[in-house]
This record gives C-alpha cells, structure tokens and sequence, in this order.
C-alpha cells in the first residue's frame, strides 16, 4: 500500500490525522484513537491493518491475505500483508468502516465537531 494512495482514500474525513508511529508505521486517527495502520518500511513492508466489527473478524480473518492484525487483534483489528490483492472497492469500504467504528466510540461533543 503506497501513502500517498492512502492518504487520498483517508485523509478527507472529518477530523483525520496522520502521523508516524514507532518508527515505520503510517497511522490515521480520528479523535486522537487510531483507525487504520501502514507499515511502509521494516519487516513486512505494505501492511495494512484496521478495525473491524465484532462479527466480521472471524469471517475476514479466514479469508487467504487476511489476518489478525499482530497486537491488535483483541481489539477485533485486521492485516492485510498485500493489500494490492484486495478489490479497491472493498479495501475503501472496510476502511471507512474502520473509520466510523473509531469516531463512533468518540464522546457526543467529538462527535459533533467532527459532524461532515
């Protein structure tokens, strides 16, 4: 996954912020609470990771390029190794997804601030 690809996809939402976390990871918040991960650099290079619902983890994390997302996957997070693989489409949506989850846990003033 390239960042500036990403950052397209992401970084006009109400309230995005993006900045570089332990060194080689690209990572989008809303609220100050993280929503998606890009590791562009280190091992594994192109990961994406991002929040899911409850329900949905175990069915993505079946499918082949999906796994649970390493130290986040109690928090129902999951990785994709090669994002590339996955119909852009489907990758935008689940983003976005990952994008309401997060701001939906955000307090009701937040929430208006950052009304679209």
């Amino acid at each position: 996954m390239d960042k500036k690809k990403l950052r397209a996809w992401v970084g006009a939402w109400p309230g995005v912020v993006e900045d570089l976390k332990w060194k080689e990871v690209t990572v989008f918040s809303v609220g100050g609470r993280m929503f998606c991960a890009c590791r562009l650099q280190g091992p594994e290079p192109g990961g994406l990771s991002f929040r899911v619902e409850d329900e949905r983890f175990l069915e993505l994390t079946e499918r082949p390029g999906f796994r649970p997302a390493p130290f986040l996957a109690r928090a129902h997070w999951v990785n994709v190794l090669q994002p590339g693989r996955v119909p852009a489409a489907e990758l935008q949506a689940l983003l976005r997804r990952s994008y309401e989850l997060i701001r939906a846990r955000l307090s009701k003033k937040l929430q208006r601030e950052l009304a679209d």
